[in-house]
């Protein structure tokens, strides 16, 4: 097993999680999409990378006000099983102290993923019919509390 490392999201980072986007979705961001994000000052992203500093993974949130929403969790196919997916919601998790709340919404069929954020305290909130295309389905909407609300 590698010994992984999560730093803030950099430049160097760009090509290689625009690599792992292509490989894990359907509906990828672009290096140009990704390019913005750095840039974004709601963008709080967070990357996986190796002791040879190789991307093994990313988590992107954006955040409005207090709310924060997670965009995208992704691992490369040969860093996975590793736990490194969990390091990443968790680390995310450690660094937003002013969110009140992160959602996120999931595919119904990805039970792993599903179980990876109730392992890290997010819960069903309800279902959005049809929000994933290539193919076609629901998704689960999770929310994660985060402080007290005010």
């Amino acid at each position: 097993m590698n010994s992984i490392h999560i730093v803030p999201f950099a430049q160097a980072h760009v090509r290689e999680i625009a690599a792992i986007e292509r490989a894990c979705f359907a509906d990828p961001w672009t290096e140009d999409g990704l390019q913005e994000e750095l840039d974004n000052s709601c963008a709080r992203f967070l990357t996986a990378v190796d002791e040879n500093g190789a991307v093994a993974g990313y988590i992107g949130c954006h955040t409005v006000l207090d709310e924060g929403y997670i965009t995208n969790v992704a691992v490369s196919s040969e860093y996975r099983r590793q736990g490194i997916g969990r390091q990443l919601v968790q680390a995310l998790l450690e660094r937003v102290h002013d969110l009140a709340f992160i959602t996120l919404e999931v595919r119904v069929s990805n039970e792993a993923a599903i179980r990876l954020y109730q392992g890290c305290g997010f819960q069903p909130v309800g279902t959005r019919k049809k929000f994933y295309r290539h193919p076609e389905e629901d998704a689960l909407l999770m929310t994660v509390t985060l402080q007290a609300t005010q």
